[in-house]
């Protein structure tokens, strides 16, 4: 803790310019358990000046050489890792189990994704006219990473950005800069030169809008939501930076009679409420065809009222608190929403569960007899929320899934491979995982659509920090 309320620029932890500052709360108890300082330009243009000097020469160094490095930034990372979990656990309310398991894991799982994908990454190669081809990183990078997945979410930016011999600027969330301190002292204990890594806390209007429009910034990676990332872009139009972005998701959940019914009705429940709900690609709308439409609701009722809600510092497979008060409010909204506009409420609703007075806890909420209209069917909850939505054929399903502004992830359930193949090709999303399949560590995650663009994770994402060369001989 003893660098939280610093920067981390040109090597050194240092004082901001800025005296604005921001409380880090607890979601579980609404204790302050921190505070940062929010950034101003001044602080920005520190850091940005020194990502500049630092990529002539970092820029420059071999793909052996930067392979060592990221090595080293293995060690560090397996070395600290309780330390993340834990800082993850308390800054945005994951169970201590879950925050292992996936949150922290995400530090581990990315790195080795992307130093198995650069040892396969031919920087030159010839073309078959004789012209030769040569990858070359993009320059200095700005990040700007959300509080759901904090570390999952800076490793698939600062990772291949530092792979590629960029260097960056990392903007984490305001409202989760434990785990953020804690990796850039896994980046200074690597060994990475200085400069090449710089942290800067602050929010969206000041940081993260001067880094859109900064001349000396050629490209931004943000993740968050659609609104933000339409501004960015609007920012970064000025300078004709490079712009990926990773945004909303209102992901269907396809399941049709064939499927192995109550196992993957109950992990697709389970998937929904994990991480609270709090996740841009969680399978929040199951759309059900009407043959199985009343067995599926009863078995999702039974495993909604199944899962319990608890102590993030307890061990086990409960889900945790919501991570603030607005993100609470927002989600009762949307629950009252679904109630006043004729959904069915199988199970919750809104308040706190029985016994959760304090900590921004809700109860896990699933509505059947939903139709894709409903706003809770169409928006973005961000919270532990299942809708439950008929469909007569093959055709309305897709139909259906497809009648969503996002596309960031699909999923479906069924007994029939050809089926799987058949639906699969025609969801319009980034990802489709069938009958229970997860994401795996080095595989592209984006989305179609209003999800954003570009890809993260693995060789693709090493491609997005890359410029293409072609040197034409005489």
């Amino acid at each position: 803790m003893e660098h939280l309320g610093k920067f981390y620029i040109d090597g050194k932890w240092v004082a901001p310019e800025s005296a604005r500052k921001f409380p880090v709360l607890n979601p579980a108890t609404q204790e302050q358990i921190g505070e940062i300082a929010l950034g101003s330009e001044a602080d920005l243009n520190k850091a940005v000046a020194a990502a500049k000097k630092a990529f002539q020469t970092y820029g420059r160094t071999t793909q052996a050489e930067r392979l060592k490095l990221l090595e080293r930034m293995m060690e560090a990372s397996r070395e600290r890792f309780e330390d993340l979990a834990q800082a993850i656990s308390r800054e945005m309310g994951a169970p201590i189990t879950m925050s292992r398991e996936a949150q922290a894991d995400a530090a581990i799982g990315h790195l080795q994704g992307f130093i198995d994908a650069m040892k396969k990454q031919e920087l030159r190669e010839t073309l078959d006219n004789g012209d030769i081809v040569v990858r070359e990183p993009i320059g200095v990078c700005g990040l700007i990473t959300p509080w759901n997945w904090p570390i999952n979410q800076i490793a698939l930016k600062v990772i291949p950005a530092l792979a590629t011999g960029c260097t960056c600027i990392l903007k984490p969330s305001e409202h989760t800069p434990l785990s953020a301190m804690i990796y850039a002292e896994i980046i200074d204990a690597a060994g990475f030169p200085a400069g090449a890594f710089n942290l800067v806390h602050g929010d969206g209007e000041t940081v993260g809008r001067a880094m859109s429009q900064h001349p000396d910034i050629d490209m931004i990676s943000f993740t968050g939501s659609t609104r933000a990332g339409r501004s960015i872009t609007r920012d970064a139009a000025e300078t004709i930076k490079r712009v990926t972005l990773e945004l909303g998701g209102k992901s269907p959940n396809l399941v049709f009679a064939d499927a192995d019914m109550e196992p993957r009705v109950t992990a697709s429940v389970q998937e929904c409420m994990y991480n609270t709900g709090q996740s841009c690609d969680a399978p929040t709308r199951l759309i059900v065809e009407r043959s199985c439409y009343d067995e599926v609701c009863e078995i999702a009722r039974q495993v909604g009222e199944a899962i319990e809600v608890g102590d993030p510092t307890k061990e086990g497979d409960h889900i945790g608190p919501l991570f603030d008060q607005i993100q609470y409010d927002r989600v009762q909204a949307m629950i009252e929403a679904g109630i006043n506009e004729g959904a069915t409420l199988l199970v919750g609703g809104t308040g706190k569960p029985d016994g959760r007075n304090t900590g921004w806890f809700c109860r896990p909420t699933i509505f059947s007899d939903v139709r894709n209209d409903m706003r809770i069917a169409q928006e973005e909850i961000f919270g532990p929320v299942l809708v439950i939505i008929p469909f007569e054929g093959e055709e309305q399903g897709i139909e259906i899934a497809n009648d969503t502004p996002y596309g960031l992830a699909a999923y479906l359930q069924t007994g029939d491979p050809d089926r799987a193949e058949r639906v699969a090709a025609q969801l319009r999303a980034g990802a489709v995982h069938i009958n229970g399949g997860g994401f795996n560590y080095g595989s592209p995650f984006g989305g179609y659509k209003q999800s954003g663009n570009g890809r993260e994770g693995g060789l693709f994402g090493l491609e997005d920090y890359q410029e293409i060369k072609t040197l034409h001989f005489g």
